[in-house]
């Protein structure tokens, strides 16, 4: 299951944003399920970013939202308001 956060960051605010983002991250790979995880910066749009994450599952996901929420909080503000959650429905790795 894949898990894509955007937020709309301020280039004053990027920094603070990068460090609060390695929080989140470090407090989600402590959670069960998690898979992998990373920060991401557009290269079009440089005020946009993507907290991106997979899990074994959609369970693990939400109940890793609620354990990391505190350290999700101060970037709520930011996040776009949009699903985040999506399921695997073709998945193609390189061999």
């Amino acid at each position: 299951m894949l898990a894509v956060i955007r937020y709309s960051v301020p280039e004053s605010q990027s920094q603070d944003f990068v460090k609060q983002g390695h929080v989140i991250l470090d407090t989600l790979t402590d959670q069960p399920g998690f898979q992998r995880g990373r920060l991401a910066r557009s290269v079009d749009e440089p005020n946009l970013w993507a907290l991106v994450t997979e899990w074994e599952g959609a369970g693990f996901y939400r109940r890793a939202l609620s354990a990391a929420r505190m350290a999700m909080y101060p970037l709520m503000i930011l996040m776009v308001n949009e699903p985040s959650a999506f399921e695997d429905v073709y998945l193609q790795d390189r061999t």
